[in-house]
C-alpha cells in the first residue's frame, strides 16, 4: 500500500483544517486505515483516528474536533480537523495495516505502512 498525505500547513489557533490521504494498490475493504500525528521533539507517533471493519475508532483528546471520512472510490482518506489548538501541532501520517493483521488500528507498532507525513502548524 503507497500512501500520499497532503492539506498540512500553518492556520491560527481556533481554525479548521482538511488533510487528504490518497492511497494505492489496496482497496479500503482489506485494509484498517487511519491518521497519527507526531509532535515536535517527540519520538512517539500517537493515533488520532482510524476507520477499519469494525468502524471508526478515535482518540479520547481528539472526539468531537477531528472526523475521518472517505471517498472509497477515490481511494483517499479525510482528516477534518476543527478547533485547532498549538498542541495539535505535529507532523500528520496516513497510516494502513491489512485487515486481520492487527490489534488496534490506534497503535503505531501494529501499522504496517505509513505515507511520508504533512506538517501541521498551529499558532496564534
Amino acid at each position: 500500500v503507497q500512501l500520499l498525505e497532503s492539506g498540512g500547513r500553518s492556520v491560527k489557533v481556533g481554525g479548521s483544517l482538511r488533510l487528504s490521504c490518497t492511497a494505492s494498490g489496496r482497496n479500503f475493504d482489506d485494509i484498517a486505515i487511519g491518521w497519527f500525528r507526531q509532535s515536535p521533539g517527540s519520538d512517539d507517533r500517537e493515533g488520532i483516528g482510524c476507520l477499519s471493519t469494525s468502524g471508526y475508532e478515535y482518540r479520547e483528546s481528539v472526539k468531537g474536533r477531528f472526523i475521518i471520512s472517505t471517498d472509497d472510490a477515490q481511494k483517499t482518506l479525510f482528516l477534518q480537523m476543527n478547533r485547532l489548538q498549538p498542541e495539535d501541532t505535529s507532523v500528520y501520517y496516513c497510516t494502513a495495516v491489512p485487515e486481520g493483521d492487527y490489534s488496534s488500528c490506534l497503535q503505531a507498532y501494529d501499522m504496517n505502512y505509513w505515507g511520508k507525513g504533512t506538517p501541521v502548524t498551529v499558532s496564534s
